[in-house]
């Protein structure tokens, strides 16, 4: 059995891929995450996914590598983290009464073999019609300004929501580990 590496920084992934209790080790990748002109947001998260397994590939010559990616789309549009306060208020106020797409992609890459598995996971959030005060409170609580669309599934953003529909809730988190579970087991990784 080969070693696993989660090719990413995020606490948030760590913490999901230590859900399925297997051993792995973390790499953070250095890549440029821009997307490219007229990229859709199912383009760039599968790219950007591929390219952070790749990315630390030399290495971990020997490994699976898992990279992956998310973006928040509303009306075809990414919401990218928002990194300060009025950003992320700007963010939940376009959100407000609306659906926003988010795609998170994966990617785990045998480094031995070269062989590379990815897809797309898709979950839609129909936001709740959020007033000022509102947004101000999550905000103050949660401090979501590295997340992907200002809120954190994990915690208090569930308050927002008034509908979810997908078919693994980790993927809003940044991990789809039904899928991921998956590819894990052409590589003969049995989980449990």
């Amino acid at each position: 059995m080969l070693p696993i590496i989660l090719a990413s920084s995020s606490p948030y992934r760590r913490e999901l891929l230590g859900r399925l209790a297997i051993d792995f080790g973390c790499s953070s990748p250095d890549i440029d995450e821009s997307a490219l002109p007229d990229e859709s947001p199912q383009s760039l998260v599968k790219r950007l996914a591929e390219q952070k397994a790749q990315a630390v590939a030399a290495d971990y010559p020997q490994h699976l590598i898992i990279g992956s990616d998310q973006v928040a789309s509303l009306e075809q549009r990414i919401l990218t983290k928002p990194g300060n306060n009025e950003n992320a208020k700007a963010q939940l106020s376009a959100c407000s009464g609306k659906t926003v797409t988010f795609y998170t992609g994966l990617s785990l890459l045998n480094s031995k073999t070269g062989q590379q598995l990815s897809c797309v996971e898709p979950f839609s959030v129909k936001f709740r019609v959020l007033n000022e005060a509102t947004i101000e409170r999550y905000i103050a609580a949660e401090q979501p300004l590295d997340c992907a669309g200002s809120f954190k599934m994990e915690g208090l953003g569930i308050s927002l929501f008034e509908k979810l529909n997908g078919d693994d809730p980790n993927s809003l988190v940044g991990l789809p580990l039904i899928r991921l579970i998956d590819m894990l087991k052409t590589e003969r990784i049995a989980i449990p």
